[in-house]
């Protein structure tokens, strides 16, 4: 059974690792040129100042999914506190039934709880998971583009 929580970056670094790297190969674009490297520092920094999230879903004692989000403000709406999506990943063995779907929902529910006005989740659109978070009352709202310049 999955059980969804909250975790403190110190709580889950460590089991992080095999589940990071299954997310990037799944999803990074230029892996010939742009590899893995977490700026954990960073990531300790921002929790530090009370701006980073992190939710789980653990299958016992395993993770198998993370949706971590940065807090903060926006420029243009000062009176609102936005939750950004960092990444969002779901072991492939736990895509099937809801196991993705409660997780989105448990964190939204706690960052409600927290204040949040704005919750932004972002896809890969070569691995779009749009039906998911249609069904849970999402709207698309803007496209990025991208394009490797470095050597």
């Amino acid at each position: 059974m999955v059980k969804y929580q909250q975790e403190f970056l110190s709580q889950v670094e460590s089991d992080t690792q095999t589940l990071i790297e299954l997310h990037w190969e799944e999803i990074a674009l230029n892996q010939d040129k742009i590899k893995l490297n977490p700026d954990w520092n960073a990531y300790h920094n921002l929790e530090t100042q009370g701006k980073l999230k992190i939710f789980t879903a653990r299958d016992g004692d395993r993770l198998v999914g993370y949706f971590v989000v940065i807090l903060g403000t926006n420029i243009h709406y000062k009176d609102h506190l936005f939750a950004d999506n960092d990444i969002i990943y779901m072991h492939k063995d736990y895509r099937k039934g809801f196991a993705g779907i409660r997780l989105i929902k448990f964190a939204e529910k706690c960052l409600k709880e927290d204040g949040v006005s704005v919750l932004l989740i972002n896809t890969k659109t070569h691995k779009p998971f749009d039906k998911v978070l249609e069904r849970l009352k999402f709207k698309p709202i803007e496209r990025v583009y991208s394009k490797f310049i470095g050597d």
